[in-house]
């Protein structure tokens, strides 16, 4: 007998322990893919006030399946209509389920509450699979993808926000 998961999303602070499979994995993930020493890695992520993904300015939001942290991300204010998006995660355990879509999603909705009307973000040269995360959710690349992506280096994107108008 199969039993139903269900995914629920929480917004959470930087410290939340929710929050830290999250920013550990990453760490992992980055230092791996990059060929950077794991502290430095660590460093990177949390030297981040806390406080830039938290109301009002900004957001944490991480995916639960029974409770497990399984996805996650955050925004940040970039300026007065644009919204950062920062430390987008899926569980390597979880991958290839729509996660990142669904991070993608909630975050686009949660900035608009928020009034932002568009979304910047970077990814690196070597996570590809981010760079075709972010072209299949609409997101338009601020670089030219014809170039080796080493060149490039960090890959910025952008999306206009729409508020969603609701009919009665």
């Amino acid at each position: 007998m199969s039993r139903t998961r269900r995914l629920q999303i929480q917004a959470v602070k930087q410290g939340d322990p929710l929050a830290a499979p999250l920013l550990d994995e990453l760490a992992v993930e980055y230092s791996t893919r990059y060929e950077r020493p794991l502290q430095e890695q660590v460093e990177s992520l949390t030297t981040y006030p806390g406080e830039e993904f938290a109301p009002p300015d900004g957001a944490l939001l991480v995916v639960t399946e029974d409770g497990r942290p399984v996805a996650g991300g955050a925004f940040r204010r970039y300026d007065e209509s644009t919204a950062e998006l920062k430390r987008i995660w899926t569980s390597s355990e979880h991958r290839r389920r729509g996660l990142g879509r669904i991070v993608l999603a909630e975050l686009e909705a949660e900035a608009v509450l928020r009034g932002y009307t568009r979304i910047y973000l970077t990814t690196g040269w070597r996570q590809p699979e981010a760079v075709g995360l972010y072209l299949s959710a609409g997101y338009t690349a601020l670089f030219d993808p014809t170039r080796p992506a080493e060149e490039i280096g960090p890959h910025p994107f952008e999306k206009r926000l729409t508020r969603k108008v609701e009919s009665a």
